[in-house]
């Protein structure tokens, strides 16, 4: 068995250490995301109206597992910095205690989902035949949560030591098993949505025993235990890190159910439609966004532990320049070729012209939004989540009034994206300049300047 040691982040060629850092998890982000993408390109095959019914129960998962960022951010964040204050007993506690934690919260979830699913879908106010679907589909994921949570700290611990290579190979192997039962259980055995749930199911199982697997071969961090007695003050301390990021990440959620069931109001099920696949077709740009993020808040965690400042502001220069870059590119692909990307996951042609106006919409919004997450990213680093949390609560709350108004003036359902996408700028250029106002008390230099 090989003993996988930490890396040392705090030496070294800062752009080929971020680099390093940030492709795995990129490549992981988006893995993950292709679990629902996949689905919803082979449910597309059988129509707008089933493609509806998995869009409502993603976003009833997404909100559940907005609470996996209460140990993976927590993971990455306290096993890194004690990894950077040279502590690899402190490492091994809070591995320990993010996983114990994590188990705790996803069967406790899980079955509350499960047992609520008639009462959670009812609030989309779908036909009945579309919200049966959903139940059903909602019954077999929540049984998954146990398998979601543990892997994602399992890859927060994995990420904090500086080995992100490791997730993304699993959470591959992972996506493309549930590549390949999708079309069998799908569309050769006819099992429909409920295939589809049954195959993302069968895939994070798999992904989470090969986590276990890896665990005991490379002996991470020296080796700590999986599970363990929960201590005040360490739990405490996961939780003030990671609470903020999964409480807004929620909150968000809520706004978006508002707006899941203000589109089916206004749209019906295309609607609903449209704001499900199309969350998930611009998760292609949050996801890969967050994974540059998540290494910048790993690059700079172990460097601001060890005061090594003049590296944090070069590194976060440098991420910021790069991240102009792409989200000016993202942009211009969804105001020019949205019908074109929508009709790739549902070709039903009233199904792409609705979606595709919304990737039109949503494409003004995605250059702030990667800044958004950037900065996010440096603020976890050096454990201040507070701000971006309060950040994207007031401008994702700030959707709901902007839509009314906008849905008010006649424009339909342009006017729902039209209010997220207001809130997404907001959200952009604030967060950034709060990061301006305070970064010298945060660093304690007198000369350097931020710069894109």
């Amino acid at each position: 068995m090989s003993n996988l040691a930490s890396k040392d982040l705090t030496k070294g060629p800062i752009m080929r250490q971020l680099m390093t850092l940030a492709a795995p998890i990129m490549a992981t982000s988006f893995i993950q995301m292709a679990y629902s993408l996949t689905d919803t390109a082979w449910v597309g095959r059988l129509g707008s109206r089933e493609v509806a019914a998995i869009g409502t129960i993603s976003l009833v998962m997404w909100a559940a597992q907005t609470f996996t960022n209460l140990n993976k951010i927590g993971s990455e964040v306290t096993v890194s910095q004690a990894i950077g204050a040279q502590d690899s007993s402190l490492a091994k506690q809070y591995a320990t205690h993010n996983v114990t934690m994590s188990l705790v919260i996803s069967v406790v979830l899980g079955t509350l989902l499960f047992l609520l699913a008639p009462q959670i879908v009812s609030i989309f106010e779908l036909e009945e035949s579309i919200a049966s679907m959903s139940i059903n589909y909602l019954h077999i994921l929540s049984t998954s949560l146990p398998f979601f949570f543990l892997a994602n700290t399992f890859t927060g611990i994995y990420n904090a030591s500086g080995h992100t290579r490791v997730p993304f190979y699993i959470s591959g192997v992972g996506l493309i098993f549930n590549m390949i039962l999708d079309p069998i259980l799908i569309l050769k055995f006819h099992w429909g949505t409920q295939g589809a749930a049954i195959a993302t199911w069968l895939a994070q199982a798999l992904v989470f025993g090969l986590f276990l697997y890896r665990l005991h071969k490379d002996k991470l961090l020296g080796g700590f235990k999986l599970l363990g007695t929960l201590k005040q003050k360490e739990s405490w301390h996961i939780f003030k890190i990671g609470a903020p990021v999964s409480g807004f990440t929620l909150l968000h959620c809520f706004v978006n159910i508002y707006l899941m069931r203000m589109a089916s109001t206004v749209g019906g099920h295309i609607g609903v439609m449209s704001l499900g696949t199309g969350s998930e077709i611009e998760a292609i740009t949050w996801n890969t966004s967050q994974g540059v993020s998540t290494a910048l808040s790993t690059f700079v965690a172990q460097n601001y532990a060890a005061k090594c400042y003049k590296r944090v502001v070069k590194s976060i220069q440098k991420v910021l320049s790069i991240g102009c870059i792409f989200g000016f590119f993202t942009s211009l692909l969804f105001i020019f070729a949205g019908k074109q990307i929508f009709a790739i996951f549902v070709p039903e042609e009233e199904a792409f012209r609705a979606g595709g106006e919304y990737l039109f919409v949503l494409g003004f919004s995605q250059f702030f939004m990667l800044i958004e997450i950037i900065m996010q990213g440096i603020f976890y680093g050096i454990g201040r989540s507070v701000p971006p949390a309060i950040n994207s609560v007031v401008f994702n709350y700030m959707r709901i009034p902007l839509a009314i108004f906008f849905v008010s003036l006649g424009m339909g359902l342009d006017g729902i994206w039209w209010g997220i996408t207001v809130g997404t700028i907001l959200k952009g250029i604030c967060i950034f300049s709060w990061f301006i106002l305070i970064r010298k008390s945060i660093f304690k230099i007198k000369r350097y300047k931020i710069t894109m």
